[in-house]
């Protein structure tokens, strides 16, 4: 059944060309209402009884789901079209942007994976005296609480607290799951008269607890403590913000759902081979320490990982992938929008990528006391932007879209995004790509309106595959007929290997540790070759090589040549000297035989410094041929009988030397 858009013209305040998004998005317009949330309550009412509405408001979602819930009806969807599109300076022309945003509205994401976290309510809490135990026993009631203080202060009297001295040393894991170690732990010993004391010190305690409440003051001891889950942290000199980390701690018991963010696939994973370290963008980027090498792969604990995307837009052979949603879904949405933009009568739309906190405020507020945003600047919103990477920029521009902007919020990760924008600047060219970094509403319409534009590709693509499938026919939209490779910035996933071919002696270890395929030989001949598509540019080639004969150069080579395999070096093979077959490098060869024949002890004679110019059969046949063979055993041993154990005595046996018995 055909969805149906319920559309409400907010009062009077904006225009809404309904016949022109029921055209381009395909959907059953109805007519344009005016209080849907207010007078015409009832209408709302009826068409969420019938079922298969999308309601076209963002600001009353919550009143219409409690309208669902009280009529036992399914919840309908929502789309914001008077926000991104009506409430605007050019609200006349926002039609071909309604019909974009109607038409998104109607691609259902895919459900997230996740995992239940169970926490008990098990609570250390760390800190000096007088801030801790504060907290320790207004937490009490709620929480099973342990402190450890810092300062050496006394312990009270009161054992429904348990208190510990200690260093906190290392914190691993998150909500539900944190395991910490201890140095200088000194348990409370209960027995005796007086005030409590401690015992002796040890050192590696460890323990486990559900929630973590740092009120030291100095360095957090997890990296990006806002992003993980379980672990408060305030200044224990703010007796407010204490406070509301106390009301925030009671609140964390109980199953909760951990999103699962990436999937890692590690046979794709280029971090090292035979203990040689290649790719290392993940383990560098991520803010939470929730990436760690595990042998030739890395490995990611789910429960640390914040979801921020860094990674996966970093990775280079795909081995992470976003999952929440998965790419393919935001390819789709780039797709649609920019296709039914384009239907519905506009040209060379802008694409403004932004998260759902603060940038769709931003969005929200501009809307509400401001200009609005241009008709040809349509809003993509999303969870986190930081893994919105090149092949996502440049998926866009092939869509169809003339620029992206990407509004950064003030706990955007941006590291990730620097390097990956100035990657697809690169590949496609300067004026099209841009971090907005605004925190003022009034600001943001400035840098919208009146912005150049440059002009959108003739042909959009649909973008398909992986993310580097993706960046290449990105790439090739949006330089059609380019000759030569495209010279991208160093420590790009994309380029060539260079090797030095006198230095070069076809030892091939390269080919034997490329995570990609990239490098491969030739079986029947001494060759290296390499195909370019393949190559990750992870530099593991470079670092085994003995010679240091092997460079890189970062690049994108547009042409089928980079789909095919090239020769790199190769030389002619030896022919063995008795066989004739041939084996080995003859120059490598050639060397051997001139620095070890006659100079070697064990090549000192013609015939055994010819074994160097044999093939493998040979060598073996004319060694076992030797006199000095050293594998030579002769016959087998004579068993040893009776007579033989009696001539060694001297005794010629019962029978006498005849054999005969004497009498």
């Amino acid at each position: 059944m055909t969805k149906r858009l319920v559309l409400c013209s907010c009062e009077g305040s904006q225009t809404i060309a309904a016949d022109t998004v029921a055209a381009a998005s395909g959907m059953r317009c109805s007519r344009v209402h005016s209080a849907l949330c207010t007078t015409e309550l009832s209408v709302a009412a009826d068409v969420i009884t019938a079922g298969d509405a999308i309601i076209a408001c963002g600001q009353e979602r919550a009143r219409f789901e409690d309208l669902a819930a009280e009529l036992g009806a399914e919840v309908p969807g929502f789309v914001d079209l008077r926000d991104r599109a009506g409430w605007s300076d050019e609200n006349a022309a926002a039609g071909p942007k309604m019909a974009a945003l109607a038409a998104e509205a109607l691609l259902a994401a895919p459900d997230g994976k996740s995992l239940d976290v169970v926490s008990e309510g098990l609570c250390l809490i760390v800190g000096p005296g007088e801030v801790a135990l504060d907290a320790a026993e207004r937490l009490a009631g709620a929480l099973s609480v342990t402190v450890l203080l810092t300062d050496g202060a006394e312990p009270p009297l009161d054992r429904g607290i348990d208190v510990i001295t200690g260093r906190l040393k290392r914190v691993e894991g998150a909500l539900g799951g944190f395991r910490v170690t201890i140095d200088a732990l000194r348990q409370m010993a209960p027995g005796g008269r007086g005030g409590f004391g401690f015992g002796a010190p040890r050192d590696v305690g460890v323990s486990e607890c559900d929630v973590l409440i740092d009120l030291t003051g100095g360095v957090p001891f997890v990296p990006a403590p806002q992003k993980r889950e379980g672990y408060l942290r305030a200044d224990p000199g703010d007796p407010l913000a204490v406070a509301r980390l106390m009301v925030e701690a009671v609140q964390l018991v109980g199953t909760f759902e951990k999103p699962l963010y990436v999937r890692l696939e590690e046979q794709l994973c280029a971090h090292s081979r035979a203990g040689q370290v290649g790719c290392t963008r993940c383990l560098d980027i991520c803010p939470t320490g929730a990436i760690v090498p595990a042998g030739d792969h890395v490995s990611i604990d789910p429960m640390v990982c914040a979801g921020c995307g860094a990674c996966s837009a970093l990775c280079p052979s795909g081995a992470i992938s976003y999952d929440a949603p998965p790419v393919s879904h935001l390819l789709r949405r780039l797709e649609v929008l920019a296709r039914v933009f384009r239907e519905a009568g506009g040209t060379a739309p802008r694409l403004l990528v932004h998260d759902t906190a603060h940038g769709a405020e931003m969005i929200r507020l501009c809307a509400r006391f401001g200009r609005g945003l241009p008709a040809d600047v349509i809003p993509l919103e999303l969870d986190v932007i930081s893994g919105f990477g090149h092949a996502e920029m440049l998926a866009a521009l092939a869509s169809g879209f003339a620029a992206v902007d990407l509004l950064l919020a003030p706990r955007t990760e941006r590291d990730a995004l620097d390097r990956e924008l100035a990657l697809a600047e690169a590949i496609a060219g300067p004026g099209r790509l841009r971090l907005l970094d605004v925190t003022d509403p009034d600001a943001l319409p400035g840098l919208l309106y009146g912005a150049a534009v440059p002009a959108s590709v003739a042909d959009p693509v649909l973008p398909m595959g992986g993310r580097r499938q993706v960046a290449r026919l990105a790439g090739q939209a949006l330089n059609p007929g380019a000759a030569a490779p495209l010279p991208l910035p160093e420590g790009a996933p994309y380029g060539a290997v260079l090797v030095n071919t006198e230095a070069c002696t076809l030892c091939l270890s390269c080919v034997s540790l490329c995570p990609s395929g990239a490098l491969i030989d030739n079986p029947d001949r001494p060759e290296l070759r390499f195909q370019e598509d393949a190559c990750l540019q992870c530099g593991i080639c470079r670092t085994i090589c003995p010679e240091d004969a092997i460079a890189l150069e970062p690049r994108l080579d547009l042409s089928d040549a980079a789909l095919g395999q090239q020769v790199l070096n190769e030389e002619e093979p030896f022919a063995c000297v008795e066989c004739g077959a041939l084996f080995g490098v003859k120059s490598t060869v050639e060397k051997i035989t001139e620095k070890l024949a006659g100079k070697h002890s064990m090549f000192g004679s013609g015939d055994a410094a010819r074994m160097i110019q044999m093939c493998d059969d040979c060598r073996v046949k004319a060694q076992f041929g030797r006199s000095d063979n050293p594998f030579a055993m002769g016959g087998p041993r004579r068993p040893r009988t009776t007579d033989d154990y009696l001539a060694d005595r001297g005794d010629a046996g019962p029978f006498g030397p005849s054999g005969r018995k004497d009498h």
